[in-house]
C-alpha cells in the first residue's frame, strides 16, 4: 500500500466525563462469575493474592488494591469471602463495594505489613486454618501461570510467595495454579470487558493520550527528558508502568525512564504514558525531516515507518470476532520480516498493562467480542530504530456496539469519530468491529520535532 506524509493537527474529540467505578451490582456479578469458574474447576477454595505490583486480579474481584502491603482473598463456594489485609491497608479495604456492603469480611494480619511495624493480631497460618478446610482442593490466583515445557508440572507450579504456598500445601489435599481462570486469553474472566469497563478504558486512554500529546508538542532540542515528561502534565490516575523515555545513550533501552538525557537532533527516541487500562506509546526520531537523521537512516519513512503503518492497517482489518490469533501473528511476520518484531503483535490490556494474548504463533484462539486489545507491534532495527502506533481498542459486534451506545452514548460517539479519522484522514482499514479508545489512534509521526507531519496511506 502506498504511504505518504501529510500535515495535520492531531485530533481532539473532547474530554470524557469521569466514569464511575465498579459498584456493588457489578462486583456481585463478578463474584458470582468467580464462583462459577471455581465450580467448573472443582475447587473448594480460591485464594487470590495481590500486592502493589500484582494487584489486578484482586482489584477485579473486590475493588480493593493493596498499597505497600500484600493481601489475600479467600473465596468459598458460598458465604462471604474473607479479605486478609495488613496494618495500613486495613482501613483502605473499605474502598471495596463488597466490603462496604458486608458481602466480604475483612481480617487483619499484621504479617502482611511492612517490616518493623506492630505485629499484633492474627497469624496468617491461623487465618488460613479457619478459612481452608483440611483436605480441600485449593486454587491460587497470583499473576502468572505456566505452560508445558516451562516447568515439570504447570498445574501445581505456584507463583505466589512461598510462605503462603507452604501454608496452603500443609493444609489442603491439593493446591493448584488457577490464575488462568482470570487471565487466560481464551477463557479468563478478565479477557473480555463490558460497556461500563469500556467507558473506564476510554477515560484512561484519553488521559494517557492527552499527556503524551502535550509532551510531544513540547519537545525541543536541548531540553532534558525530565523537562519533556514534566510537560506531559500526567494526571492522577494510577500508572500501569513507570513512564518510559529512551533516547541518546538510552535509545536502545526501551524500558528506561527519564534519567537527565538531553534531547538531541538526529537521535532515536521512544516514550510512553501508561495508566491502568491504557498504554500510549510512540517511537521515531528527534528530527524535523529525513535530513536530520544519520545518512544510513534517511530512508526511514520509505523503508521502515511507512511499511509499518501499512502493516498496521492490515492488523486493524483483522480485529474481528472469530479471527484466529495465529492469523494476526502470521500476517505481521509476513508483512514486516525485517522489522525485528519479536513479541506478540497485540495483547489484552487491563489494570495490568499486559494480561495475556490470543496472538501468538500457531494460535487457534479466536479474537472475541469484548476483548480490550493493545495495538502493541514493537519493531526494533539497528539502523532505523523503531516506530510505534500503540494505543487501546475494543473488539465489538453489533450487540456490544449497540449496548455501549445505549449506556454511554458520548463514549460511543467519540469512538466513531476516531474511527472515521483513522479511515478518512489516515487511510487505515479499520472495521466496524473495532472501537478506538484514544485520540492518538492512527497517528504515526516519524519526525518528532515536527509532529504535525504524519504518515497516511493512499495516493
Amino acid at each position: 500500500m502506498v504511504h505518504r506524509m501529510i500535515g495535520i493537527d492531531w485530533p481532539d474529540f473532547g474530554a470524557p466525563a469521569v466514569p464511575g467505578a465498579a459498584g456493588l451490582a457489578e462486583m456481585t456479578a463478578r463474584l458470582a462469575a468467580i464462583r462459577g469458574a471455581m465450580a467448573g474447576r472443582g475447587l473448594d477454595r480460591l485464594v487470590i493474592y495481590g500486592d502493589r505490583e500484582h494487584a489486578a486480579n484482586l482489584l477485579w474481584a473486590t475493588g480493593f488494591d493493596p498499597r505497600f502491603e500484600e493481601a489475600l482473598l479467600v473465596v468459598a463456594p458460598e458465604g462471604a469471602p474473607v479479605l486478609v489485609a495488613g496494618n495500613e491497608c486495613l482501613p483502605y479495604t473499605g474502598v471495596s463495594p463488597l466490603v462496604a456492603a458486608g458481602a466480604v469480611q475483612v481480617r487483619h494480619c499484621a504479617s502482611l505489613s511492612l517490616l518493623s511495624q506492630p505485629r499484633a493480631g492474627d497469624r496468617l497460618d491461623a487465618i488460613l486454618r479457619d478459612e481452608v478446610p483440611p483436605g480441600a482442593r485449593v486454587g491460587t490466583v497470583g499473576w502468572k501461570y505456566w505452560q508445558a515445557g516451562e516447568v515439570d508440572d504447570p498445574a501445581t507450579a505456584l507463583e505466589i510467595p512461598a510462605l503462603i504456598a507452604d501454608l496452603l500445601r500443609a493444609r489442603a489435599a491439593r493446591v493448584e495454579n488457577a490464575t488462568d481462570l482470570f487471565m487466560h486469553p481464551g477463557h479468563g474472566l478478565r479477557s473480555t470487558v463490558g460497556v461500563d469497563e469500556i467507558a473506564r478504558l476510554e477515560f484512561a486512554n484519553h488521559m494517557a493520550a492527552a499527556a503524551l500529546t502535550r509532551m510531544v508538542f513540547a519537545f525541543r532540542e536541548g531540553m532534558t527528558d525530565f523537562a519533556a515528561v514534566e510537560a506531559a502534565h500526567i494526571g492522577g490516575l494510577p500508572l500501569g508502568c513507570h513512564t518510559t523515555f529512551a533516547t541518546g545513550a538510552r535509545a536502545e533501552q526501551g524500558l528506561s525512564g527519564p534519567t537527565g538525557e538531553v534531547l538531541r537532533r538526529g537521535s532515536a527516541i521512544s516514550f510512553n504514558v501508561c495508566h491502568w487500562g491504557a498504554n500510549i506509546c510512540r517511537a521515531g526520531w528527534l528530527a524535523e525531516g529525513p535530513g536530520d537523521l544519520p545518512a544510513v537512516a534517511q530512508d526511514y519513512v520509505a523503508a521502515f515507518a511507512g511499511p509499518y503503518v501499512a502493516a498496521l492497517s492490515d492488523w486493524f482489518a483483522l480485529m474481528r470476532p472469530g479471527v484466529a490469533g495465529g492469523e494476526v501473528w502470521g500476517m505481521i511476520a509476513d508483512r514486516l520480516p525485517g522489522h525485528g518484531v519479536t513479541l506478540n503483535p497485540g495483547h489484552l490490556i487491563g489494570t495490568d498493562e499486559w494480561i495475556s494474548s490470543p496472538i501468538f504463533g500457531g494460535s487457534t484462539l479466536p479474537l472475541r467480542v469484548g476483548m480490550a486489545m493493545q495495538c502493541d507491534v514493537i519493531p526494533a532495527h539497528p539502523v532505523y530504530g523503531s516506530t510505534r502506533m500503540e494505543d487501546g481498542y475494543v473488539i465489538v459486534d453489533a450487540g456490544l456496539d449497540a449496548a455501549l451506545k445505549a449506556a454511554h452514548p458520548a463514549v460511543h460517539g467519540r469512538c466513531l469519530s476516531r474511527r472515521r479519522f483513522m479511515r478518512e484522514v489516515i487511510g487505515l482499514d479499520v472495521p466496524d468491529t473495532l472501537l478506538p479508545l484514544a485520540d492518538t489512534c492512527g497517528i504515526a509521526a516519524p519526525f518528532l520535532l515536527a509532529p504535525r507531519q504524519v504518515i497516511a496511506l493512499g495516493a
